[in-house]
């Protein structure tokens, strides 16, 4: 589809009534297929072919078979929305689940990154990684209006697409809460323990269509830390479920047991730290004999509030073979949940565990305050292309024919409907939008009179030129206090122009108007008013200043080119004006006097020695002196210069100027005490955990300004840890930019002789030569594995015998769950591991062997940012400050019910909405 089509965005209204040989309120949309079909579940699938919108794409992807995921619909990377629209029954909870299979359907190998909205709240951020995995959401939601819309938007990289739509709905109070009305529940965990297989267990056995996933699915940090004495058990007798939220017989029929006494394991939660419902299904499906008793308690770290109750399995369901189901409808998780099920001391059994569920919280988003008014307006044009985008108006981006105004509840200040093919008279509704500031209806075939625009109070232009329009120019015009221009020329009104219309301060258009005057005669229809004559004048004076401003702007820009053209005398050509114009050139007297004829030594590198100094004014420099014999170094010198005269940034080391006198050849730059990270890692007194991670947003913050902040991009090509240099107070700055190159505009990448240093080199642009923004990432990625390991990239002691790359050795423990085994030890336990898995799975995505799947510094930074607010609460809660949190804060949240007595509810906090890790 081109981007240029008039309709931006797709509604499909579907009758769940019509699907009748399955679950009622199933609908099964094969999005970019052709033809209805049943699938091998017994599950109907419907075409989206009804879309004229949208680029329909088959893919291929090994070892995928389902038809329904043989096709997919992608849409145009602009600003705008693409939604369906599904009707619902009101009051009735469903589940709406959206999937994403890549397949490399656009041949350009760019992985997409784009949102995923329901109605106006962000659901989540798809970012595809892998062409060949499908990527799944889920949101469980109570249907509180006839219909509900899914829209994709806001792709910075590759296309929006979407594979398979899918909303099945519930019977009864299945996932009720108390928060319902405010709240959604967005999937994070739902495991059937003990499975046979890897395969999830769904419908027809679960007739709700939910996906147990197997605990036999491998994949990293999914359900680690498995404890010893785990077995598999199972049933084929039936298991009662009762009227709760019915996970399957099939589910319950399974289970582990700790026959050494405990059920231990770690697994990741998609979307937290937050708060969030979480429940455990327990079913008796062992012969316990007539003296054994299986009791124990779930134990989680640093939460001793929930491992008080004790669960008896037998006991609580009231017999065997009956489903039990204790959890807690507000709780507040970490990122990784470790957990376990630790017999008591009077048990003879240990543990049993069937399956577990968890959703988190994800606070809805207020639709926008003009919601029923712009209904009103579209529904008097049922089948007009731009009448028909889906979702909330304004959110999360507005339609396309609209702008809104940055407020929570935003409402509607711009609507642009010029050349639309509006007939009939001006829609009475548009009076009522009393943030209006902007209204252009003009070029259209509207009919009637103007109204009463008296209640929009912020309207500040009015386009109604080229119309049909009669009647008179309204009075009420008058009583608009912000208006400044009005255009209703070549309509067909009449009568006179109101006096105190002529005598405000607006641009006013009302020529082609030939029954319409102003005064008592007939002669003025011909002429635009520019407001009253003072108005005029301010209008002429700021022509004039203007005019006279172009000029000498002009004749400065002219100068300027000469200047940025001509010889910089002491570079010389191969610097151009650039540097001549911005970098600030020190004479050799100068830089002798601020060192003391280079007395003081603080360190060199392959560029030369490096000297501090301390100039007249009191400010302290580093001097880079150049090898004189180093035609790498020349070459270093000439693109530093260059570079670094034009970039400035907080963390970036600041440049000060250069020196070329003599033969010799001297960059200047802000003195920085304490040294290089490098030399803070593996050999000064160590840092702690809080300050490493400081430390990896300053310089993350700098990479990112060079990669999105500069036009055109500059890769850095040589990011290591002595590279990034402490100021006084500590606080970082990326230096060394001799290296560094900057991107082609367009381009998808720099061919490039291979530079950088070994084991911070990315392996693909060592092999293609061919570099990217993603190279500085995956330097990147080295760097947060020394700050959690202590470890040089590269060492012949550190990672064993038969390894001895960082990433190699990092990348076999994280995958394993074993954080613990390349921690620090310096940090001595006084780190939070939640906040510690945060960076060194973040780490492991920019160590990625192709670009492609690596994050990009934004999203690097962001995750960084994540774990710093972790470790900072968690060493709040270390230090026996938790009572502060909860009162300063407002985030910390109770819990709600005590393990088994799941009719309790206490109120949510809004803070919920930003919950706080434990």
């Amino acid at each position: 589809m081109k981007s240029t089509l008039p309709l931006l965005s797709l509604s499909l209204l579907l009758l769940t009534a019509a699907v009748t040989a399955q679950m009622p309120g199933f609908v099964s949309l094969d999005c970019g297929g052709t033809g209805n079909f049943t699938d091998e579940l017994g599950l109907k699938w419907t075409p989206d072919d009804q879309l004229k919108y949208g680029q329909s794409t088959h893919i291929s992807v090994a070892n995928e078979t389902r038809k329904q995921y043989q096709t997919l619909r992608s849409f145009p990377a602009d600003n705008r929305k693409y939604c369906y629209t599904l009707k619902v029954m009101s009051r009735t909870r469903y589940l709406i689940r959206a999937t994403f299979l890549y397949g490399n359907f656009d041949k350009s190998n760019v992985y997409p990154k784009f949102d995923i909205s329901l109605g106006a709240t962000h659901w989540a951020t798809i970012v595809i990684s892998d062409a060949n995995t499908i990527e799944v959401q889920e949101l469980i939601f109570l249907a509180l209006d006839p219909t509900v819309s899914v829209c994709l938007s806001n792709a910075p990289t590759g296309q929006p697409f979407i594979s398979t739509l899918e909303l099945r709905q519930f019977n009864g109070s299945v996932y009720m809460t108390q928060y319902e009305n405010q709240y959604y529940l967005s999937l994070s965990a739902r495991i059937n323990f003990g499975a046979d297989s890897e395969a999830p267990v769904r419908y027809p056995d679960d007739p709700f269509d939910r996906i147990w996933e197997s605990d036999s699915l491998k994949k990293a940090n999914y359900l680690v830390d498995v404890a010893a004495g785990t077995e598999k058990v199972s049933t084929q007798m039936p298991i009662d479920i009762g009227n709760s939220e019915r996970p399957p017989q099939k589910v319950m029929q399974t289970a582990v047991v700790g026959r050494s006494g405990s059920l231990t394991y770690r697994l990741n939660l998609d979307g937290f730290p937050g708060s969030g419902w979480a429940f455990t299904y327990f079913a008796e499906i062992e012969d316990l004999g007539p003296t054994d008793r299986r009791k124990f308690r779930l134990v989680l770290p640093d939460m001793p509030d929930v491992s008080k109750p004790v669960v008896n399995i037998e006991e609580n369901a009231h017999g065997k073979y009956r489903l039990y189901e204790p959890g807690y409808v507000n709780i507040s998780l970490p990122f990784v949940l470790s957990f376990r099920f630790g017999k008591t001391s009077d048990s003879s059994m240990g543990p049993l565990l069937n399956a577990m569920e968890i959703n988190k919280y994800l606070k809805k988003t207020d639709g926008s305050a003009d919601v029923s008014i712009v209904s009103s307006v579209i529904a008097l044009y049922p089948s007009a292309d731009w009448a028909q985008e889906g979702g909330d108006p304004c959110l999360p981006v507005p339609w396309s024919w609209l702008q809104c105004s940055s407020d929570p509840q935003p409402k509607i200040i711009k609507i642009k409907l010029s050349a639309k093919n509006l007939t009939g008279g001006i829609p009475l509704d548009l009076t009522r939008f009393t943030g209006l500031a902007e209204l252009w209806l003009d070029g259209n075939s509207l009919t009637g009179s103007i109204p009463d625009f008296s209640g929009c109070t912020d309207l500040k232009i009015i386009h109604l030129e080229n119309n049909q329009l009669t009647g008179e120019l309204p009075s009420s015009l008058v009583k608009l206090p912000n208006l400044r221009e009005l255009y209703v020329q070549n309509n067909k009104l009449s009568g006179k122009v109101p006096s105190d219309l002529l005598n405000k301060n607006i641009v006013l258009n009302y020529t082609g108007n030939i029954d319409l005057h102003k005064g008592a005669g007939r002669g003025g229809h011909d002429k635009i008013i520019i407001g009253s004559s003072i108005g005029a004048a301010v209008l002429l004076i700021a022509t004039i200043a203007s005019c006279l401003l172009m000029y000498k702007g002009k004749k400065y820009n002219k100068q300027d080119q000469f200047e940025r053209t001509g010889p910089a005398p002491s570079l010389g050509s191969s610097l151009g004006g650039v540097a001549k114009e911005a970098a600030h050139c020190f004479t050799l007297s100068e830089i002798e006097d601020a060192t003391k004829k280079f007395q003081r030594k603080v360190g060199s590198g392959g560029f030369g020695a490096v000297y501090h100094g301390t100039l007249k004014d009191g400010r302290e420099i580093a001097v880079k002196v150049l090898n004189s014999n180093s035609y790498q170094g020349k070459r270093e010198f000439t693109n530093e210069v260059t570079l670094l005269s034009r970039i400035h940034h907080r963390n970036l080391v600041q440049f000060l100027g250069y020196c070329q006198e003599e033969g010799k050849s001297m960059l200047v730059y802000e003195f920085m005490h304490n040294g290089t990270l490098k030399e803070h890692l593996h050999g000064r007194q160590s840092i702690n955990w809080i300050k490493r991670l400081e430390i990896a947003e300053d310089a993350a913050k700098g990479i990112e300004y060079l990669h999105t902040g500069c036009t055109p991009s500059i890769i850095h090509r040589d990011l290591k840890t002595t590279n990034i240099l402490l100021d006084k107070n500590m606080r970082a700055k990326v230096s060394d930019f001799g290296l560094s190159k900057f991107a082609v505009e367009g381009a998808s990448h720099v061919s490039s002789i291979v530079r950088g240093t070994v084991g911070y080199l990315d392996p693909e642009y060592y092999i293609c030569q061919q570099l990217t923004e993603k190279s500085d990432v995956y330097s990147f990625g080295v760097i947060l594995l020394e700050l959690i390991s202590g470890h040089d990239a590269i060492s012949n002691e550190s990672f064993g015998s038969d390894c001895r790359n960082i990433v190699q050795w990092a990348k076999l423990h994280i995958e394993s769950g074993d954080i613990a085994g390349i921690i620090d030890t310096s940090l001595d336990g006084e780190c939070d591991l939640q906040s510690m898995w945060k960076i060194a799975e973040k780490a492991l995505l920019c160590v990625q062997p192709h670009g492609n799947a690596r994050p990009s510094m934004p999203e690097v930074l962001k995750d960084i940012q994540d774990a710093i607010s972790m470790e900072k609460e968690a060493d709040k809660l270390r230090r026996g400050n938790s009572d502060e949190i909860s009162r300063n804060s407002g985030q910390s949240l109770s819990l709600n019910m005590e393990l088994g007595e799941s009719q309790h509810y206490v109120a949510m906090d809004e803070s919920i909405a930003q919950p706080t890790a434990r």
